[in-house]
């Protein structure tokens, strides 16, 4: 059923991009429980597998609903900046106030039947403060175990999308934004309609608040809008590029690429596995500065990188293109 928000004149002005590791966190744990929707991951799936079993991950599969339903504010709020270090955010976690806990743990777990009654689901209302501490404890495990290894990979995929989207809204506003942000989504009139089947129809006037927007790697094929009062309304959505994550090149992919772009913009484009500025990847590949600005050049002009500036250096990373046709996609 469909989700209105209602923009008003502020609404406009605090409409903001974010990357939050810890939502990233979450939906990877829901990502173990549905493998069946999730296609483009089954390669990360069959990495994990050994670190799954060792993780006891039941806490948090009770307050993660398999089809719709509520997932606590508590375990991933908004994230205050751009892109907060995944430290941070826990550390915003663990300090929730175990009154609001009680109050979210009541309407998640009754998402779930026979959840409130289970011995872990009465442990966690009869004692709200332990609860976000232990769900914090086993979040932090997760985030170690399955994400954390493939972060600036993942990272790199999520500033890539944002990159792109900032560019859509300089380019032609909100209208081209959503346009082209997900099928689900649509805007007319100042008006963003989300249709998902997880939400009973509603209307949601944003009373100046904006919205954030987060991609993530693991939410496909959903788009999922949230959060209450006080936080800032929320829509998570796939980003761009999900398909070619996983893929990593064999030899005949990587003579075609060598055939594709050249033996030099060949290497450049693989040796960036994460963000580097242009003197760190020519020490890395042992090629000339000269050389590898040159390649950086024509490799960002045809749209397989980015750039952007962090202190006085200039950080190059894949686009989603960029890590499709190194992946072989």
């Amino acid at each position: 059923m469909p989700l209105q928000m209602n923009f008003g004149a502020d609404d406009l002005l605090r409409c903001r991009f974010a990357i939050s590791p810890l939502c990233q966190t979450h939906e990877a744990v829901r990502t173990l429980r549905r493998p069946e929707r999730h296609g483009y991951h089954l390669p990360w799936l069959r990495r994990v597998r050994e670190a799954v079993t060792g993780l006891d991950l039941s806490e948090l599969w009770l307050l993660l609903p398999r089809r719709g339903g509520y997932t606590p504010d508590f375990l991933g709020p908004p994230p205050e900046v751009p892109y907060a270090p995944f430290e941070d955010e826990l550390a915003r976690m663990r300090a929730t106030d175990p009154a609001a806990a009680h109050r979210e743990l009541v309407l998640s777990l009754a998402c779930t039947p026979g959840a409130a009654e289970s011995p872990r689901g009465r442990a966690m209302l009869a004692d709200p403060a332990r609860a976000v501490q232990r769900l914090a404890d086993v979040t932090e495990r997760a985030w170690r175990a399955l994400v954390a290894p493939d972060w600036p990979r993942l990272r790199a995929l999520l500033e890539a999308d944002i990159g792109y989207r900032s560019r859509q809204l300089a380019d032609g506003g909100l209208e081209r934004l959503f346009a082209d942000l997900r099928p689900a989504l649509r805007w007319t009139d100042g008006t963003l309609t989300i249709r998902t089947s997880a939400l009973p129809a509603r209307t949601q006037d944003l009373g100046g608040r904006g919205v954030l927007l987060m991609p993530s790697v693991f939410v496909w094929p959903d788009v999922v809008s949230g959060f209450a009062p006080p936080w800032q309304p929320t829509v998570i959505y796939p980003a761009r590029g999900v398909g070619g994550l996983w893929r990593e090149p064999d030899a005949e992919g990587r003579d075609a690429l060598v055939r594709l772009l050249g033996a030099g913009r060949a290497a450049v484009l693989a040796g960036l596995e994460e963000p580097a500025s242009t003197s760190a990847l020519a020490a890395r590949l042992g090629l000339a500065p000269s050389s590898v600005s040159a390649h950086l050049a024509v490799l960002r002009a045809a749209g397989l990188l980015s750039s952007r500036r962090q202190g006085h250096q200039v950080l190059y990373e894949r686009t989603p293109l960029g890590m499709a046709l190194v992946g072989g996609g």
